[in-house]
């Protein structure tokens, strides 16, 4: 599981910013105003040497009724989950009374904590240290979030603290995990339930029945499973109780474990915003995805129409993943979602030769050569594979990092379709420079080396 790092202190002392500087967003509202951030805000950590989980918090101000009551019942929340607290303090208005109570209050409530001088740009070290060693909680970390300032030497020594990746005892093979994700009351339980054959977990017709990720291990077709149920993710401004709020999280690190994402929609409900935030992180993450509608039984012929526009109108980033139309709590449809499983997974995790990724380079450049960028034509030499789950393929050649975003989809949908990389994300990455196999292109065998010529005359005719 990803570790969980919070940011927490008074108002207006950048916590927000800080978080858009560690996520590499701009999601966290920033204003110089105290009390902007009165919910939590998390995202993935993008700054430091190994991946974690952030979460932003409203200011701890003491106060103890209306809506500050409810911001500091919420850091409270986050400094529970939390695997290491960032208490920030404000380098330029120095130690304040609240700064001391809120010192004492997590020195009760966490062992791991980690006081940051924020705002301390232009000052010398010791002297925007020197105050705050009053608050007892050790050498304070002094960084500038607003300009970046020692906050990556700050994050090494966060996540020092964090249990290690390998800390974990081993567990056994559990095959491909599988997360199922979506809004409130879809049916994901129900879902899950069909495909184990037994009621296992608790479906129920309302909303947040399930507060937190259960693993369910399970065999189907001789192979082996983890089927992860999560939290229903809602959108911020419904997420009211605080158990909620850091169910949001559970899922996220169920996700980012996961090596398949099932992402189900209520066909009743047509596609909201909310799915189309979800499918957006499934496939920033890279995760192999199968996009399945629930609920599609009982809808007239008018509504399914209404439906497959909406998910061609708001879903087209979408399209390479297989979708699927079923009713969980009847169970049409719902048998062949592992066998797409299984697909998905093995899209991803696809072996992709040089000689083939070089020979289908040049197959769609002679086809649709690259257009011109500043009266030059990008000249792509060859490709090569540069990771898995997602695939990732790294283009050489000049002026490379050049291409027009819609030729790198052109490229990317020439690879998803000649090597079958249906449902998993495809990542091009570009790069200008001599070709390090310049001069050993006869290293491909005389039969591989007459392919390729025959193909290449195809083409060209």
């Amino acid at each position: 599981m990803l570790p969980v790092v919070a940011l927490v202190g008074r108002p207006n002392v950048g916590k927000s910013t800080l978080f858009n500087r560690l996520t590499k967003t701009r999601d966290a509202l920033v204003a110089d105003y105290a009390g902007l951030t009165r919910d939590r805000q998390y995202g993935f950590g993008k700054v430091g040497p190994r991946p974690y989980l952030v979460v932003d918090t409203g200011g701890l101000a003491g106060a103890q009724d209306g809506v500050e009551s409810l911001m500091q019942s919420q850091a409270m929340a986050a400094i529970d989950e939390a695997d290491v607290v960032v208490f920030l303090v404000d380098a330029r208005q120095g130690v304040l009374t609240g700064d001391h109570e809120i010192a004492a209050m997590l020195r009760k409530q966490t062992d791991q904590l980690v006081l940051a001088v924020n705002k301390a740009e232009g000052l010398e070290s010791e002297s925007a240290a020197a105050d705050f060693y009053a608050l007892g909680l050790g050498d304070p970390a002094i960084i500038s979030a607003a300009h970046g300032d020692r906050v990556s030497a700050l994050m090494e020594h966060v996540l020092d603290l964090c249990p290690a990746e390998d800390d974990s005892p081993e567990q056994p093979t559990q095959g491909i995990t599988v997360s199922v994700i979506g809004r409130p009351n879809v049916g994901k339980s129900t879902l899950i339930n069909r495909l184990l054959g037994e009621d296992r977990l608790v479906a129920f017709d309302r909303p947040g029945t399930t507060r937190d990720s259960v693993s369910v291990p399970f065999e189907s077709g001789g192979k082996h499973y983890t089927l992860v149920d999560t939290a229903g993710v809602r959108r911020r401004g419904r997420v009211r109780e605080a158990i909620e709020k850091f169910s949001i999280i559970k899922t996220l690190q169920s996700l980012e474990s996961s090596n398949v994402a099932i992402v189900v929609l209520d066909a009743r409900e047509g596609v909201t915003d909310q799915d189309v935030s979800l499918l957006s992180l499934v496939i920033e993450r890279g995760k192999a995805l199968v996009l399945t509608v629930n609920k599609w039984d009982g809808l007239d012929a008018d509504r399914r129409r209404a439906l497959h526009d909406g998910l061609e109108r708001k879903l087209g980033f979408t399209e390479f993943a297989p979708r699927h139309f079923i009713s969980a709590l009847h169970g049409s449809g719902v048998g062949k979602l592992m066998r797409e499983v299984d697909r998905v997974h093995a899209a991803a995790c696809r072996d992709l030769p040089t000689a083939a990724l070089t020979e289908s380079l040049e197959a769609a450049t002679t086809a649709h050569p690259p257009p011109l960028t500043r009266g030059r034509r990008p000249r792509l030499r060859y490709a090569h594979q540069g990771g898995r789950n997602p695939p990732v393929i790294v283009i050489h050649g000049n002026q490379a990092e050049r291409l027009a975003a819609a030729y790198r989809r052109y490229l990317i949908n020439h690879f998803r379709k000649r090597f079958d990389l249906k449902g998993t994300p495809v990542r091009l990455q570009l790069k200008s420079g001599k070709n390090p196999f310049e001069g050993r292109r006869n290293k491909l065998t005389p039969r591989q080396e007459a392919k390729r010529k025959r193909l290449m005359k195809h083409v060209k005719k």
